[in-house]
């Protein structure tokens, strides 16, 4: 009995040196986690927003533009947070949010591009 209360005694002082340091060093790899999910994840996708936020503020009229749901389409007509698109055959009344991308010039399948004027 009397070697099981040494050795439990000893056990717990070693314990205790060691609890100090614990809090710390269990805080470290949630921070590198931290540190290389927003390298990795979060700040990329930051810039990318940033960049669609700029694109979308610099459209113009006579753009060609790339829905969000794929269809292609010239702006005709700028509103305060709306666009007109002509998509060949209607014109379209959609928000700026639902632009992709701008493209440098009209796909070849577009049906205004084909037009007679």
């Amino acid at each position: 009995m009397l070697f099981a209360d040494i050795a439990h005694a000893m056990g717990a002082g070693a314990q205790g040196a060691e609890g100090a340091a614990n809090p710390i060093a269990g805080m470290v790899p949630l921070i590198l986690m931290f540190v290389i999910f927003y390298f990795l994840l979060i700040r990329p996708q930051q810039k990318k927003a940033k960049q669609h936020k700029e694109m979308l503020g610099a459209l113009k009229k006579g753009d060609w533009v790339l829905t969000g749901g794929g269809i292609y389409g010239r702006i005709v007509e700028i509103r305060e947070d709306e666009l007109v698109v002509d998509l060949g055959n209607n014109e379209v009344v959609m928000s700026r949010a639902f632009i992709s991308s701008v493209l440098d010039k009209a796909p070849k399948a577009f049906p205004s591009s084909n037009k007679k004027k």
